[in-house]
């Protein structure tokens, strides 16, 4: 039907004819439509709260800080889809066909969005079986740093340069990775050498002495020394330590400083790379 007929038709209609039948549509459909509205308001309002206490509960129970944000956007979007389809239930929308829909379109969007939906499953798992939280210093897809921010798709590192670094999640939750902040201590590892010749014995000595001056080096388990290798140029020592997390990198530049500034002073010496060459003169027989 053109425009021209509806204009003509409803120019032939009786104008109490019109309003009866706007006055029935209204009594048809008001009350759904109020109800629908009144529904939405309590609804939002009962929703808000519903969030609010659980992310207090997450709060008391001391929850993980970088999983709170996720399970309460998750939680509120979650009751309200539920709103959304009760209104537009309640309004005499067909739920059936809508629920189809609305599936074959999250299929659709999920094939296209395949990547972003496997970084969003890898941050669910970290999220939930946490291998690491933020202020963890970790290795992982070829990036050293401390974890500044966990997000639902990325995971950012603040490497010890100051530069920041974006790892999607995917790799990180299914690559291997290195969380040096898991334990309490850590140990240090030295290969300290000294020429061939040298007394071994005060060489120990004198390790031994530097490890118990730092005081950060704990005495339980004790430093371990002993000669590792023969090596090309010199007599090659291995030292390992134990000291509490934070201590690592300054007690491992310590103890190379000390080392060479203690070696000399004690009559040893630091060797380094050198080739003996022996000249044999050949007998002139002519």
């Amino acid at each position: 039907m053109n425009p021209e007929d509806i204009l003509d038709q409803a120019a032939g209609l009786d104008p109490q004819e019109i309003l009866d039948q706007v006055t029935q549509i209204g009594l048809d459909y008001g009350p759904k439509i109020l109800g629908a509205i009144i529904v939405w308001v309590i609804g939002s309002w009962i929703v808000n709260i519903i969030v609010s206490a659980f992310g207090k509960a997450m709060v008391k129970t001391k929850t993980d800080a970088s999983l709170q944000p996720f399970l309460k956007g998750l939680a509120g979007s979650l009751l309200k889809v539920m709103l959304v389809i009760t209104v537009l239930g309640m309004l005499g929308i067909e739920m059936t066909s809508f629920i189809a829909i609305l599936g074959a379109a999250g299929l659709a969007v999920g094939m296209a969005l395949s990547g972003t939906l496997q970084n969003f499953a890898g941050g669910v798992m970290i999220l939930i079986f946490k291998p690491f939280k933020i202020g963890d210093v970790i290795d992982a897809q070829g990036f050293v740093g401390a974890v500044q921010e966990i997000q639902i798709f990325n995971t950012i590192l603040k490497t010890p340069d100051n530069k920041t670094i974006i790892i999607p999640n995917a790799g990180l939750s299914s690559g291997s990775m290195t969380n040096f902040s898991t334990e309490a201590t850590r140990r240090v590892d030295w290969t300290i050498s000294v020429g061939y010749g040298d007394d071994l014995d005060k060489a120990k000595a004198v390790i031994k002495r530097l490890c118990d001056e730092d005081s950060r080096i704990l005495k339980n388990p004790e430093a371990f020394i002993a000669v590792a290798e023969l090596a090309d140029s010199s007599v090659n020592f291995t030292v390992r330590a134990w000291v509490n997390a934070a201590d690592f990198w300054g007690v491992y530049f310590a103890m190379n400083e000390n080392v060479y500034k203690t070696f000399p002073k004690e009559g040893l010496n630091i060797p380094y790379p050198q080739m003996d060459i022996h000249m044999h003169k050949e007998a002139n027989n002519k």
